[in-house]
C-alpha cells in the first residue's frame, strides 16, 4: 500500500504532526505550498490547521484537484485552538471529487496567541502518528 503525506500549515504545528505522521509511516511529509503531484495513492494523510473554524483556503484550493482516480482514500489530521473542530469542507470536497474519506479524524489542540499555548504537546503529536499507523495498518 503506498501511503503519502501532505499538508498545509501557517504556525508550524502542522508541519510537526505530518513530519511525525511521515516518519511512523516511513515516507516524507509533503508542504502543499510546493504544489506536490501525487501518483496512484493509496492513503493521503492531509495534515493542516483550522482558523476561525474552517480549513485554510489553500488546503481547500489544492484538494479541489484530488480525484478518487489517484487518490482511493484521504484521512485528515488537524489542529486548532479549540480541539474541537474538525475539517468539514475539506471532507466534503474530497468526497465530491471521489475520494473515500476515513470517516475517523484526528483532531488535536493547536494554539493562537494565548488560547492553548503549549499544543500540540508531545502526545497529541504522537497521539497522531499512532493515529495513522492505525488507519495504514501499520505495526
Amino acid at each position: 500500500m503506498k501511503n503519502e503525506v501532505i499538508y498545509l500549515t501557517k504556525t508550524g504545528h502542522s508541519k510537526k504532526i505530518a513530519e511525525a505522521v511521515a516518519a511512523a509511516l516511513g515516507v516524507q511529509a509533503k508542504d502543499i505550498k510546493t504544489k506536490p503531484a501525487l501518483e496512484q495513492v493509496d492513503t493521503l494523510f492531509i495534515v493542516g490547521g483550522i482558523y476561525g473554524g474552517a480549513s485554510d483556503p489553500a488546503m481547500l484550493e489544492y484538494a479541489a484537484g484530488l480525484k478518487g482516480d489517484t487518490v482511493k482514500r484521504a484521512a485528515l489530521l488537524c489542529s486548532s485552538a479549540g480541539g474541537k473542530t474538525g475539517q468539514g469542507k475539506l471532507r466534503q470536497l474530497l468526497k465530491d471529487n471521489g475520494v473515500e474519506v476515513c470517516e475517523e479524524e484526528y483532531i488535536c489542540r493547536g494554539n493562537f496567541l494565548v488560547v492553548g499555548l503549549g499544543h500540540p504537546n508531545k502526545e497529541e503529536i504522537a497521539g497522531a502518528a499512532a493515529f495513522a499507523k492505525k488507519i495504514a495498518g501499520a505495526p
